[in-house]
């Protein structure tokens, strides 16, 4: 385990709270002037960290050499604990972000309230260097892709049969392939993230989704 991904871990245990994080706290302190922390980009959950850092890695950056660690946040309504523990009022590096429309609001309360904006309009969240997918990540992934390419991701993750049988079923039958594909996508634990991985390795550079290209030009 590299030291950028045990300060992921020391940073999402302090954040957590509880008996541990104290200690937490301080090894995250620690590793961050070891690995020579500059920024934290802050992002949902562990797909939206996959996409970014298989991003960078096709425009042949290394995100953690540079010192940019992507923190999955576990959740939306986090932001705020992270945001105080990684911005200016803790361990003082920049901050950057990836978020979904619906939780636009989270983002833009928790910014206002460590003092780096006031009365922030949804739009005014990019200067800060906090991007904004419609509708979620996977939903620009899969316009930008389109849904033969996402269908032929499917087959390379050697996941045709379950997607047939998944769109056989009743619930399913009417939906269009694209909402069929971004339901298979959250089916069980850890998919999201594989198929992020797959979606990005697949893309047209040229046809990236806009908050993710803006997100690692900021960076």
């Amino acid at each position: 385990m590299s030291d950028m991904e045990r300060f992921r871990r020391a940073v999402v245990e302090w954040a957590a709270g509880g008996v541990g994080a104290s200690a937490a706290g301080e090894s995250a302190r620690e590793l961050a002037v070891g690995v020579g922390l500059r920024t934290v980009v802050l992002v949902e959950g562990g797909s939206d960290q996959a996409a970014v850092e298989a991003l960078a890695s096709r425009c042949g950056r290394d995100l953690d050499s540079e010192g940019v660690s992507v923190v999955p946040l576990g959740g939306a309504t986090s932001v705020g604990r992270f945001v105080d523990l990684c911005g200016p009022q803790g361990l003082g590096v920049r901050l950057a972000g990836l978020c979904d429309v619906g939780e636009e609001r989270f983002f833009r309360r928790a910014l206002e309230r460590a003092g780096l904006g006031s009365d922030i309009p949804p739009e005014g969240l990019e200067p800060l260097g906090f991007y904004v997918c419609d509708v979620d990540l996977e939903d620009e992934l899969i316009r930008s892709l389109g849904v033969d390419v996402v269908q032929q991701v499917v087959v390379d993750q050697g996941e045709s049969r379950p997607f047939r049988t998944f769109r056989n079923q009743p619930a399913q039958r009417e939906r269009t392939v694209e909402q069929q594909l971004r339901r298979f996508l959250g089916t069980h634990s850890g998919r999201k993230a594989q198929y992020a991985r797959g979606m990005v390795e697949s893309l047209d550079l040229e046809r990236t989704p806009r908050p993710l290209e803006r997100l690692l030009a900021h960076v």
